[in-house]
């Protein structure tokens, strides 16, 4: 498949565009002070993620828990190292963001669903904040699809730290005879508080938008 590569070329504060064909690549633009290579670096390790979602979910199917536990922490490692090395190289795309707000969701949805097979009883004890954190997700998802017609982006702060959690959360919960509740109930917090912060973004801000501080700034910008 032949995709179009658009490059930016700086020239007098301007940008020029023009098509490259036959190269297989993503589409993007590429800015001025952002690293080619690392671009095709950072969405590699990205698509890496989104590629393993899938993996993971076969492990469960042929019920493969000692693959499936050392699988799953390279998953939320790669989530890191992509996150890192974009913030150093200046890498940015609508597309990349895009890819890893997918590729986080469906390893935390394999994750979820490993709880569900592997360990059910886990499940039928933490009921309800399980389902208030759906209910939020579902929400907040909802939401996203009907003001911009694709789910949201932000990559807020609380978020990350939320996924840090998480992260964490689920290494542990593969790891160690006992569920890791005092974990767990941190990262339901943590979680509940992210998907509010983002419901809250969705019915403020009227276009798409990624790489969002928080509330917080995006309250400050409106006051400007």
């Amino acid at each position: 498949m032949i995709f179009i590569k658009h490059i930016a070329f700086r020239r007098e504060n301007k940008f020029e565009y023009k098509n490259i064909f036959n190269e297989l690549s993503f589409p993007t633009i590429v800015y001025p002070g952002m690293h080619k290579q690392s671009y095709y670096v950072v969405n590699g390790i990205t698509l890496y993620r989104l590629a393993a979602a899938p993996v993971l979910l076969l492990l469960i199917i042929f019920h493969r828990p000692d693959i499936f536990k050392w699988m799953l922490p390279v998953s939320f490692f790669t989530d890191a190292i992509d996150g890192f090395l974009a913030r150093k190289y200046k890498v940015f795309s609508v597309l990349g963001s895009k890819l890893d707000s997918i590729s986080d969701d469906l390893t935390i949805v394999a994750a979820i669903v490993g709880i569900v097979v592997f360990k059910p009883e886990f499940i039928k004890h933490e009921m309800v904040p399980i389902i208030i954190l759906v209910a939020l997700y579902i929400t907040q998802t909802g939401f996203a699809f009907i003001r911009y017609h694709k789910i949201s982006s932000f990559h807020t702060y609380t978020a990350k730290v939320a996924a840090l959690s998480q992260g964490i959360f689920l290494i542990l919960f593969f790891f160690v005879d006992q569920p890791p509740y005092i974990a767990f109930y941190v990262t339901a917090i943590l979680t509940a508080i992210d998907l509010a912060e983002e419901i809250a973004l969705v019915l403020i801000l009227p276009k798409w938008e990624t790489d969002v501080k928080g509330l917080y700034w995006v309250l400050k910008r409106k006051q400007k």
